[in-house]
C-alpha cells in the first residue's frame, strides 16, 4: 500500500498562486518557490519583463510631473470656470 496520502501535506500548504483567472477565481497551482506565480502565470524563470525594460518608458505619461502638471491645468480650469459662472 502507498503513503502517497500522508505525503500530500507540504504539498497542499504551500503557497498558491495569486494570479486571476479567466473564471474570475484564483488559480489554485503551487507558486513557484521563491515567487508569488506559478509557473503558468509568470513564475518561471525568463518570464516577465527584463530588469530596467527600455520598452516599458515610452512616452512619460504617467510621471510624477506630468501628473503635476496636469493637476494644476484642472485647477485653472476650475477657477476659471467659477469666475465665469459669477460673471453671469
Amino acid at each position: 500500500m502507498s503513503d502517497h496520502i500522508r505525503n500530500t501535506g507540504p504539498m497542499l500548504a504551500s503557497p498558491r498562486c495569486g494570479a486571476q483567472t479567466r473564471s474570475g477565481g484564483p488559480c489554485r497551482s503551487p507558486a513557484v518557490h521563491g515567487r508569488k506565480r506559478c509557473r503558468m502565470h509568470g513564475g518561471a524563470p525568463g518570464s516577465g519583463a527584463p530588469r530596467a525594460n527600455q520598452n516599458a518608458r515610452k512616452h512619460g505619461l504617467f510621471t510624477r510631473d506630468a501628473i503635476a502638471e496636469r493637476r494644476q491645468i484642472q485647477a485653472l480650469l476650475g477657477e476659471a470656470r467659477k469666475l465665469l459662472e459669477g460673471m453671469k
